[in-house]
């Protein structure tokens, strides 16, 4: 059924066996799961059936360590290609939306322009690129560098690259396909618009054999809230998701991103601003307690400070007291920026320990983590999205299928009740999911149709 009100867009977060860190180890967690096409298809089932825009994997290009040992007390979080996974699971699916991370930084423009415009097909106009440059050493390691490139290099080169990208998708109008037998032309060549760029990082001529997709182009997503991050994001991004741990600075972020869009010719419904959640959810504020605390529990203070060290651009925390003043003045990070500010902004201001802040961030490494009943949660998201901090949510299931399937049954049915989500969808693309236009074909604006 239709709704004049304006809805929330939701999202599903596959990550391994679920975010906490400690999710692999969970007595009701199969370990392995993750890496099981019918494990993904049967999570898949659980957020169409609940209406979710979309699914979502996140992905990195190397295998993190030494030392091994280390690595060896956690999950592989991407245990799968996430774009063949995307593409087998288009066929047991007919209207979610299919996101997933690929790094600009280590594949040609060429490669992902072309994946994307398959997966696009095959999905009958499901799919979306998650933008990331990459922000470790150890992928970095995995492409023959010693170590990542500057953070404002990769995102310069990451403008240039959608650009490229998208003139890859705009490769054929939407009608170039004449398939005239008669005439001996299967194509019509004046709606053929090849590529012919050379900028400052690539150099790259010619043209997708791809038709245009279904969706024009799929829908570009990015996830960097650096001040870099929000620059491409204003002039590339559809969808941003974010990692917000209050309502005041998630609007903050939600009016400052949305005041860059002017900028480029673009307005505020062009863009979706879906912060990540992590809930555990529970019939009975205890029972979600009780949830959140068993994971907690089976947390190794070494990967604790391994996810630390991660985020914090690598520092070796070994030497510091894990139970003393969280260290002062750590260099700043040519990783992920904006998650380092978080993190050390959260143990300044609230004066936590090594072990305190592993603790708070290790359920969804700095996203918002909320804890109780269907309704209270329901409360909070509404709170946030009424009030100018989120269009939606992306939502990091603690455990799979567990946490998606306590948030599909309880949560969802609560907003659905407030008129906050749909009941059906209305649409069968990503784009008519988010409220997203389809893009006009460049060449389609000046010119009259050919006669066939």
């Amino acid at each position: 059924m239709s709704s004049s009100r304006r809805q929330m867009h939701l999202g599903a977060f596959f990550f391994g066996v679920g975010h906490h860190l400690a999710a692999w180890r969970h007595p009701d967690v199969d370990p392995g799961a993750a890496s099981s096409i019918e494990s993904l298809k049967a999570w898949t089932r659980i957020a169409e059936d609940a209406k979710f825009d979309a699914i979502f994997f996140a992905d990195n290009v190397g295998m993190p360590g030494p030392p091994d040992e280390v690595v060896a007390k956690n999950a592989l979080w991407y245990p799968l290609d996430p774009l063949i996974t995307l593409a087998a699971l288009s066929q047991s699916t007919t209207h979610i939306g299919l996101v997933a991370t690929v790094s600009s930084t280590y594949l040609p423009p060429y490669h992902l322009a072309r994946k994307y415009a398959a997966l696009d097909q095959v999905s009958q106009g499901r799919s979306g690129w998650n933008l990331v440059t990459s922000g470790s050493d150890f992928e970095a390691r995995s492409f023959g560098l010693d170590q990542q490139l500057a953070h404002a290099q990769r995102y310069a080169r990451a403008h240039e690259y959608v650009k490229i990208v998208k003139g890859l998708w705009d490769s054929w109008e939407d009608d170039a396909f004449i398939h005239d037998k008669e005439a001996n032309r299967f194509f019509d060549p004046a709606r053929l618009h090849r590529v012919a760029h050379q900028g400052e990082h690539y150099k790259v001529h010619g043209a997708l054999q791809t038709p245009r997709s279904p969706q024009g182009y799929p829908v570009l997503v990015q996830a960097g809230s650096s001040g870099d991050g929000q620059d491409l994001a204003a002039a590339t991004a559809e969808v941003v998701f974010t990692a917000q741990q209050s309502a005041e600075a998630a609007r903050a972020f939600y009016g400052g991103l949305k005041g860059r869009l002017p900028a480029h010719g673009r307005n505020a419904d062009q863009l979706k601003i879906l912060p990540g959640i992590s809930p555990f959810v529970g019939r009975s504020q205890q029972e979600a307690l009780e949830k959140f605390e068993q994971l907690q529990g089976l947390i190794d203070p070494v990967l604790g400070i391994g996810l630390l060290s991660t985020f914090l651009g690598n520092v070796d925390l070994r030497g510091y007291d894990i139970d003393g003043p969280f260290p002062q003045d750590l260099p700043v990070t040519e990783g992920w920026k904006s998650r380092q500010e978080l993190f050390e902004g959260m143990a300044r201001r609230e004066n936590l320990s090594i072990r305190q802040l592993y603790e708070k961030v290790a359920g969804a490494r700095g996203h918002w983590t909320l804890v109780g009943t269907a309704e209270s949660i329901a409360d909070q998201l509404e709170h946030w999205f009424s009030t100018g901090a989120a269009d939606g949510f992306n939502v990091l299931a603690p455990t799979l299928p567990h946490g998606l399937k306590d948030f599909a049954e309880l949560v969802i049915p609560e907003l659905q009740r407030r008129g906050l989500f749909r009941t059906a969808y209305e649409g069968r693309t990503l784009r008519e999911h988010l409220g997203l236009a389809r893009p006009v074909h460049p060449g389609a604006r000046h010119r009259p149709r050919a006669h066939r």
